[in-house]
């Protein structure tokens, strides 16, 4: 049993009667003979030493990984699994420097988080959840007064046309949306290609109905959406952030809700999670909220599961597991003949 390839899981997926949030189907994986697993027995926000000289691999959700995390003697961590696509709370050149491999499930993301991204189109397009309220409240008669945003000619923007972005863009055609794509790392062609067009930030910002933020949290994007850019956008226009909260400058986003430079929004993420109950933004009723969550369905959690657990699994055997966030890694003395 000594011998085995250990894993460790991130607690926080542990559900109320004792399973995991992926299911059967993806745990399975793990009752591989080679391997044995374990819920992490700490409830901090990181990473620590123990735990890097405890387990071969750690399948991981929210902690985060420092260098304190990776640079004891006896450390035996050679990977880290994010179950999703963000890695902002891993220190990736850490990583780098102790051998570490770092990789993400993109597959598991991609559909729930663009299908995300419309439902809150929808929602806000139809003012559902205000609608909602004015029910529960007994103001059914003064439902004219809050009429919705049809769709068809309106302009959706979507900022970052990666994994994620170019499922918006995809699950969006059918709407006869204009669609609107921005992201410097994305050819013109295959921003075409999803049926938009491809423009920079200013003119996205100034022209669009919808503006959806699906980029990832890194030195280029923190604060990428400010004040500057709130006052571009139309005073018709709704925002919608479901990468991670530092991209957007969130005194910013209050200022322009309630100064009224734009509609409404739709907030997945936040700066500080899990969001202080005095935020701002959870009194606002031209905003919806979720807890880092939108995208959390079944398939989701199934899918991110499956991809993390056979990255452990696979690198147990030896085999270069897949979705590797940092190739350059490979050339660190502990892989530089492994998969050459």
């Amino acid at each position: 049993m000594a011998n085995k390839f250990r894993i460790g899981v991130s607690r926080e997926v542990i559900t109320k009667d004792g399973g995991t949030i992926f299911g059967e189907e993806a745990t399975r994986i793990l009752e591989d003979a080679n391997v044995e697993w374990t819920i992490l027995d700490d409830h901090s926000a990181g990473v620590t030493p123990d735990h890097a000289a405890e387990f071969d691999a750690i399948c991981l959700m929210t902690a985060s990984v420092t260098s304190q995390t990776l640079s004891r003697e006896d450390r035996k961590l050679k990977l880290i699994a994010r179950f999703g696509v963000g890695y902002d709370s891993v220190d990736v050149s850490a990583c780098n420097t102790f051998g570490v491999l770092l990789t993400i499930t993109p597959d598991g993301v991609r559909r729930p988080v663009a299908a995300s991204v419309m439902a809150y189109v929808l929602a806000l397009a139809h003012r559902m959840f205000l609608k909602d309220r004015l029910v529960r409240a007994g103001r059914w008669l003064d439902k004219g007064n809050f009429l919705g945003m049809g769709l068809m000619g309106r302009t959706l923007g979507v900022i970052g046309v990666g994994n994620i972005g170019a499922e918006v863009l995809r699950l969006a055609k059918p709407f006869n949306l204009n669609l609107l794509g921005c992201d410097p790392n994305v050819s013109q062609s295959e921003i075409e290609a999803l049926g938009a067009t491809k423009v920079d930030l200013r003119t996205l910002l100034k022209e669009s109905d919808f503006i959806s933020v699906n980029c990832l949290l890194n030195e280029q994007t923190e604060s990428l959406i400010s004040h500057e850019q709130f006052k571009l956008m139309k005073p018709s226009a709704y925002f919608i952030n479901t990468s991670r909260g530092p991209v957007v400058d969130e005194h910013a986003l209050i200022v322009a809700l309630q100064n009224d430079l734009i509609l409404g929004a739709a907030i997945d993420v936040f700066k500080h999670e899990p969001v202080d109950l005095n935020n701002p933004l959870l009194q606002l009723d031209n905003v919806i909220v979720a807890p880092h969550a939108i995208c959390h369905t079944d398939e989701c959690m199934r899918i991110l599961g499956e991809r993390s657990f056979q990255s452990a699994v696979d690198l147990s055997y030896g085999r270069k597991p897949g979705e590797l966030v940092n190739p350059e890694v490979l050339a660190h003395p502990s892989w530089v003949d492994q998969w050459s």
